[in-house]
């Protein structure tokens, strides 16, 4: 079973940082950690904290899953662009690809992002240099007991899963895909019911999968968690 940890978002960051500064210390090469949880439970912005935190010490790179959603086009073409954030609107066999190269990679290597401004994929949005050292990847489905997804767990050195609760993680989802002001009310509200909170509520259940699953216990702003 995994460790529990609830505390504050600070706490948190230099807890991880300091297992993320013991851990190189003894283990050779890269680091790659995996930060799961539901949507708008805030993995974004705890993955760039621990970034932050551990700069220069020991140089880090964020990997977002949401860089491989499946190109919007393709999703239409496919018929299946209202169900988009579900894990069959991903290239998740690409994803697993990309992970399990990255942990022995010894040259740059470009990675896609999502951009919530146009809701679509940006290639090479970022790159992996050959001097990062701890890896943190993020998304939803990091532990999903499911092809492919199940192959991720163990390409991980520490596996984290972020908890919240279900309705700030709606709250917050409502404010998010309201914040470029490309969709109607209606529109968000049926996605974030009918496809977010159906996501939430299956990652939820790959909670046990995580080495540590940590709950944050201050109220944060909507706008500011991802």
């Amino acid at each position: 079973m995994p460790d529990r940890v609830s505390g504050r978002f600070d706490d948190a960051v230099d807890d991880i940082r300091r297992m993320a500064v013991k851990l190189a210390g003894v283990e050779q090469g890269r680091l790659l950690f995996g930060i799961a949880g539901g949507p708008g439970t805030g993995k974004s912005r705890l993955a760039e904290a621990i970034a932050e935190a551990v700069w220069p010490a020991l140089p880090a790179q964020v990997i977002p899953m949401d860089g491989f959603h499946m190109r919007h086009k393709k999703l239409q073409q496919l018929g299946i662009a209202g169900d988009k954030g579900a894990p069959h609107t991903f290239e998740a066999d690409k994803f697993v690809t990309f992970i399990g190269e990255l942990g022995s990679a010894t040259r740059p290597v470009p990675g896609p992002a999502y951009s919530r401004e146009f809701e679509d994929v940006l290639p090479d949005a970022y790159v992996v240099s050959r001097r990062d050292r701890l890896l943190i990847v993020e998304g939803n489905y990091l532990l999903l007991d499911a092809s492919p997804w199940d192959l991720l767990k163990d390409m991980f050195d520490l596996t984290i899963f972020l908890e919240i609760d279900r309705e700030i993680a709606r709250t917050r989802l409502m404010a998010r895909h309201a914040e470029h002001g490309l969709f109607s009310n209606a529109h968000i509200e049926r996605h974030v019911e009918e496809v977010d909170m159906a996501n939430f509520d299956l990652v939820q259940g790959s909670a046990d999968r995580a080495d540590l699953i940590l709950e944050i216990t201050e109220t944060q702003d909507a706008q500011a968690v991802r």
